[in-house]
């Protein structure tokens, strides 16, 4: 199992971000304008359209206030296995540190997964310290 670990550190108050993280029917609108263009709810799930045509819905398997983590699992054509969670630390007045980790199989998809990562972590560092969308 391929198993990703990407974490970015962010000039914005933990509770801003983890409020921004915790709502998550707004990805495309608080957290990753532009990586996400739509978000609905669905009961106990969310169906989540990325900025590249992709849709995946996504279980909703933990929301946790107290440690500021969010979990959830996928699966989609190109994925038998998918867990991840996303992870919001403080680091000092102002700052945190976001934690997002993803087990997946096939071991292929790794590349592809961690590239999306690393475009979602782009686009939510922009959106939460005010820069907006990136480019």
């Amino acid at each position: 199992m391929a198993s990703i670990r990407r974490e970015i550190a962010i000039r914005a108050r933990p509770e801003d971000v983890w409020a921004a993280v915790r709502d998550i029917g707004a990805i495309h609108t608080r957290l990753a304008p532009g990586f996400v263009v739509d978000t609905a709810l669905e009961d106990g799930a969310r169906v989540v359209t990325f900025g590249n045509g992709m849709v995946v819905r996504e279980v909703i398997v933990a929301l946790d206030d107290a440690a500021r983590r969010l979990a959830w699992s996928a699966r989609s054509g190109r994925l038998t296995h998918h867990n991840a969670s996303m992870q919001v630390f403080a680091e000092g007045p102002g700052q945190c540190r976001a934690v997002w980790i993803a087990d997946l199989l096939p071991d292929a998809a790794a590349g592809p997964v961690a590239a999306m990562i690393d475009q979602g972590m782009a686009a939510m560092k922009a959106k939460l310290e005010g820069a907006g969308t990136p480019r």
